[in-house]
């Protein structure tokens, strides 16, 4: 069990133990570690704050370690979105038809009209949907403004705009 001294106290140590480790050992010296002066074995001489602020490699360690974090997470948010490749079979097969319900260009901040509109109604998103007859998602999708990778069709834009009395088309 390691124990924790401030160096100034006889806390009871036989002398030849580590303070931060509690392992035997010959070749004691202090170091300071979170404040605290404590004698300390070789192997937990590295923690010693002194010899930390030493090493000017640390500092660039450190800067090398948060250029490899940020690395990896621009990688990984690559690896987790699907780039379009060009085929849009999917998006035929299973999303709106465009051909029978066209997206129109929508204004500038369509989703915060909606949400603003919605909330002037003082009606809850489910309440909206299940008026309009939609998923809730979708017009969580339109508030957030994500209407055209949601695959909303025209035909809701359209319901919204009587429903809400706002205009969100742009043509």
């Amino acid at each position: 069990m390691a124990k924790y001294s401030t160096g100034g106290s006889s806390g009871g140590s036989d002398g030849d133990t580590c303070e931060l480790c509690g392992a035997a050992s010959d070749g004691l010296r202090k170091a300071n570690v979170a404040g605290a002066t404590l004698q300390v074995c070789p192997s937990c001489a590295p923690h010693d704050d002194a010899q930390k602020q030493q090493s000017g490699g640390s500092n660039r360690s450190n800067q090398q370690d948060e250029s490899d974090r940020k690395r990896r997470a621009v990688q990984n948010a690559a690896k987790a979105n699907d780039v379009w490749d060009g085929d849009s079979s999917r998006w035929e097969e299973e999303g709106t038809n465009y051909d029978d319900d066209p997206l129109p260009y929508l204004v500038k901040d369509y989703g915060k009209l909606v949400t603003e509109k919605r909330q002037a109604e003082g009606l809850q998103r489910g309440e909206l949907a299940e008026e309009l007859g939609v998923d809730e998602s979708d017009i969580i999708a339109i508030e957030q403004g994500r209407a055209t990778q949601a695959g909303i069709g025209g035909g809701l834009i359209a319901a919204l705009e009587d429903r809400l009395d706002v205009k969100l088309d742009d043509s």
